[in-house]
């Protein structure tokens, strides 16, 4: 089953609690930290525009890439008549391809957890060090198996609202570090008719330290990492990490 195909259609209602624009903040900051504070940004795994557009608002030209054709025409939508450069491209971040390089790449609400096998992550982190810029920033952030063991595992959550509702089963499997996620999703298409959709999403708990020998493994350099979006340390019980390394192997001509 495709995940995000139905989902996709009310994806930023029940995503309303997500505080975009200080995620964004803190994105430019961090990047501001390292002198990049223009120039063209990717983001891995897009999804409906919202953090692109709020990033070309601070000044970059955006490229995004997403697996789901919902969700990309979503973000051509939103972004259509916004000031500044947006490219989208339908690829797996697997196997992602750019025409040329960037300045910086970031990836929000946990995507790289999606990419369950270490070997398809670490391909994903070359890469982004491929196509990075020399001295290029690489800003993403991901959810921590603790979690997906301690937190939200084994756990239901449901929302009902007025015009869409949804039931979200998690499941955790501890010997795989796989979090299975069992959606359903009720949208009002009448007065009193409601559709229901259905989806499975598969997600891998990561360790900070197993992320930073990914990173390695792919040919980025480690620099920094934060508890959420806070500028505080990460620790063991972090539920979602913010992750920062940087292009190496390249020099500039």
């Amino acid at each position: 089953m495709k995940t995000y195909e139905n989902f996709a259609r009310v994806y930023d209602e029940l995503m309303d609690n997500v505080p975009y624009e200080t995620w964004a903040d803190y994105i430019q900051n961090v990047l501001k930290k390292y002198h990049i504070d223009d120039g063209l940004m990717l983001e891995l795994g897009c999804g409906t525009g919202k953090m692109m557009s709020l990033m070309a608002e601070k000044g970059y030209d955006m490229i995004g890439v997403d697996s789901s054709v919902d969700m990309l025409q979503l973000a051509r939508e939103r972004t259509q008549n916004l000031p500044g450069s947006f490219l989208y491209l339908l690829q797996d971040m697997r196997a992602f391809e750019l025409y040329g390089t960037v300045r910086s790449v970031i990836s929000v609400c946990d995507s790289v957890n999606y990419i369950t096998e270490e070997e398809d992550l670490t391909q994903v982190f070359r890469l982004v060090n491929n196509y990075l810029d020399p001295g290029g920033i690489f800003v993403f952030d991901f959810n921590t198996e603790y979690k997906y063991r301690d937190v939200v595992g084994d756990s239901v959550i449901a929302e009902d609202r007025d015009d869409v509702s949804f039931i979200w089963y998690n499941e955790y499997d501890e010997e795989e570090h796989l979090n299975y996620i069992d959606l359903s999703i009720f949208v009002q298409e009448q007065q009193d008719l409601f559709r229901k959709y259905q989806e499975q999403h598969i997600q891998k708990g990561y360790t900070l330290e197993q992320m930073k020998r990914l990173i390695r493994a792919g040919g980025l350099c480690y620099l920094e990492a934060y508890d959420e979006y806070t500028g505080r340390c990460a620790h063991d019980q972090s539920e979602r990490i913010v992750l920062v390394a940087r292009e190496q192997g390249k020099k500039d001509i």
